[in-house]
């Protein structure tokens, strides 16, 4: 199976972007994506929403890549 976005050209991520609204940042799944823009992710969650917690809150080491 192809991604629809890939065969088009348009600029998107594969990974999840994982939002921190109460510090103000996000970070995404995918190492190798640049841009952390809403427009660009097909999935967005809430730190608060991951099952093993959030490293904003000091509970789990997160995997995660953070923006900068």
């Amino acid at each position: 199976m192809e991604c629809a976005f890939c065969t088009s050209g348009i600029d998107h991520c594969h990974g999840t972007l994982v939002v921190h609204p109460d510090r103000g940042f996000a970070e995404c799944t995918d190492p190798s994506c640049l841009d952390l823009d809403r427009v660009r992710h097909g999935l967005i969650i809430d730190c608060h929403t991951l099952d093993a917690g959030c490293a904003c809150t000091g509970a789990e080491k997160s995997l995660l890549r953070q923006a900068s």
